[in-house]
């Protein structure tokens, strides 16, 4: 016993003298490999920019610069902080590329004005400036002062800081050879992160503008005060919040001009359509690598429209899309195998990282050889593979009408009834929930969710095919046609397409260390939100000039949910849903024409909406349907 005790007291006290010693941290690979230099550069009318650079050591040949530019600071600060990562993607790293990051005008250490999404000025003088303008400004110097650099420039950015990279593509410097908006703000009225045909989008801004608020400029980041909601249901805060404007000042939201935006602007006036860079996509000399995500909750709509746009407006851009089933940005992280309760079985955002985006990068910034990257490259969901085609959608595809009918019917023969209609109420102090169980805020994942949970609703329509006897593949956007009717004066539609697994269709073997939980999601009937978008139906006629319904007098809505890639597998059903809320991802409409954050309490009323479907007023949805 006594040996036994000699011989493990040496490990005793390493244990010991271990524990006492401060934990090593992992040795840095950007700190490695680069030098850090950050600099204020200066724009054009005098203002400076705060603009961090990683140059490579070791500078064998001259390398391109890959930029950001960003809103939510590029900290580390100092010489001697340094980022853990540079670049899209540790490729770049491994390349030895230069990076660059700069604090957009009038945010954190950067000089000067910050503007929400800075509209762009088509007829400058000397001296003004917008987005574009400090992005040439910044390339410039930066091409005449960092070492080692090959004079082109790479630009890329998520959400807001997509958005800059959008601006920073018209009339682009000529050293900046590639771009890649990526969920870029594109419209923000326009189905982007603040309004979907004119529903406000509620948990969303609300959320975000808790903490993304005004700051002096220059000053370093401060820590986030999170923001106490009291209850970690989103359905019951945004509830008892009341109507915007009073909850907003309850809670102290309203002191911030960001939010306040949203509420001062509910159509598409003069102050959005100013905000609207996509009008401007003309003569882009960069080649353009867009990217989104099918599950994007805030920006899908944005890498659509780009590229659209691109192709239509600047036909001699070298304009390619990328399309892949991702939450906002997660095309940027980890492996992308799963979203929500789907594994789509290989390591996606890798693929993504590796064979699209670094390939782009590197066949323009250092005119590498290789396999060009596709016009669309997209994921085709459903089957879970990637696609590519020679542009988007693809001409293949066929429209293929399906119509709403009798006992909750959708197929392609069109009503014959002389006079026929569905109909629910709509309670806007009950509305219909997004997801099915407590979720604080917007939910990232949404876009996967069951809709089971929905179709047992009263106040919302169902019609499904039969099980179908053979695939399905839809490319592109899906336009709906309701003939529609509401005893109110304004109300809110929303259609949601949805693929229903069969009924023996199996759940993946639990693998957790406990015991299965007796609520998990069984995937037998899961009723899979395919797409789904509301509409304001007081915006029927025109965005800019919205107008009232007439009680119980049949109208129509038309508009077009964003483009899918998906297969709905043979034995699996295509359903409809309709219904007049969606809460809290939208306001309530309180079914009352007005200015809805104005609304009085007393204002939200019950609503009987009527759905035809009828000979004389067909309802349907239509769909791209490959050959």
């Amino acid at each position: 016993m006594r040996v036994r005790l000699i011989l493990f007291a040496p490990f005793v006290a390493a244990a010991t003298l271990a524990a006492q010693q401060p934990a090593v941290e992992p040795p840095n690979p950007v700190r490695a490999a680069y030098t850090k230099y950050e600099h204020l550069i200066p724009m054009r009318d005098g203002v400076r920019l705060f603009t961090s650079v990683y140059v490579p050591k070791a500078c064998t040949a001259p390398q391109p610069m890959v930029m950001q530019r960003t809103p939510y600071s590029v900290a580390p600060y100092g010489i001697d902080n340094y980022r853990t990562s540079i670049g899209p993607s540790d490729h770049f790293l491994k390349a030895g590329v230069i990076a660059v990051y700069q604090d957009v005008r009038g945010r954190y250490l950067s000089e000067g004005e910050w503007v929400e999404v800075r509209p762009h000025n088509p007829n400058k003088t000397a001296k003004a400036i917008d987005e574009s303008t400090d992005t040439w400004d910044t390339i410039d110097w930066l091409v005449k002062h960092v070492p080692c650099n090959n004079g082109r420039v790479g630009m890329w950015g998520i959400s807001y800081p997509g958005f800059y990279v959008s601006a920073g593509m018209i009339d682009a410097h000529p050293a900046l050879k590639a771009v890649s908006p990526q969920a870029p703000v594109t419209d923000y009225f326009m189905g982007d992160d603040s309004f979907h045909n004119g529903a406000f989008m509620l948990a969303a801004n609300f959320g975000f503008y808790t903490s993304f608020k005004p700051q002096p400029a220059p000053t370093r980041p401060q820590p986030a005060v999170p923001f106490d909601f009291g209850t970690p249901s989103g359905y019951e805060f945004y509830l008892q919040m009341g109507p915007l404007y009073p909850g907003a000042a309850r809670y102290g939201v309203a002191e911030n001009p960001y939010y306040r935006i949203n509420l001062e602007h509910t159509s598409y006036d003069a102050f959005w359509q100013a905000r609207a860079i996509w009008k401007h996509f003309k003569g882009i000399t960069p080649a353009v690598l867009t990217v989104g995500g099918w599950y994007d909750a805030e920006d899908l709509a944005g890498p659509l429209l780009t590229y659209k746009t691109l192709r239509n407006d600047s036909p001699q851009t070298k304009n390619h899309l990328v399309m892949g089933p991702w939450t906002h940005g997660s095309w940027a992280r980890g492996d992308g195998r799963t979203v929500g309760n789907f594994d789509f079985g290989q390591d996606v955002s890798a693929h993504y990282r590796e064979h699209v985006e670094f390939p782009f990068f590197m066949q323009h910034l250092k005119e590498t050889t290789g396999t060009p990257v596709a016009a669309a490259t997209m994921f085709e969901t459903g089957t879970n593979r990637w696609r590519t085609f020679d542009a988007w959608p693809p001409p293949t595809a066929t429209p293929r009408t399906m119509y709403l009918g009798a006992s909750g019917a959708l197929a392609t023969t069109a009503p014959k009834d002389a006079d026929a209609f569905d109909q629910y109420l709509s309670d806007p102090n009950k509305p219909v929930p997004y997801v099915g169980h407590v979720q604080m805020g917007m939910q990232r994942d949404y876009m996967t969710e069951d809709q089971r949970f929905a179709a047992t609703r009263p106040d919302v329509l169902v019609y499904q095919t039969p099980p179908l006897e053979d695939d399905l593949t839809v490319l592109g956007g899906i336009a709906v046609d309701l003939h529609v009717s509401t005893s109110g004066t304004d109300s809110d539609f929303v259609v949601k397409v949805i693929d229903v697994f069969p009924a023996d269709y199996p759940t993946p073997e639990w693998k957790g260390p406990q015991p299965e939980p007796a609520n998990r999601v069984r995937m037998a009937g899961y009723q899979q939100l395919v797409r789904g978008e509301p509409f304001r139906g007081k915006f029927r006629q025109s965005f800019e000039a919205p107008v009232p319904f007439v009680p119980n007098q049949p109208d129509r809505i038309r508009f077009t949910l964003p483009d899918v890639a998906h297969t709905f597998r043979r034995g699996h059903r295509l359903m409809v849903q309709v219904q007049s809320s969606w809460f809290p991802l939208v306001d309530r409409n309180p079914q009352v024409f007005g200015d809805i954050p104005k609304t009085r309490p007393e204002d939200f009323r019950i609503a009987t909406q009527r759905v035809y479907r009828s000979a004389a007023r067909p309802s349907s949805i239509t769909i791209n349907v490959e050959r």
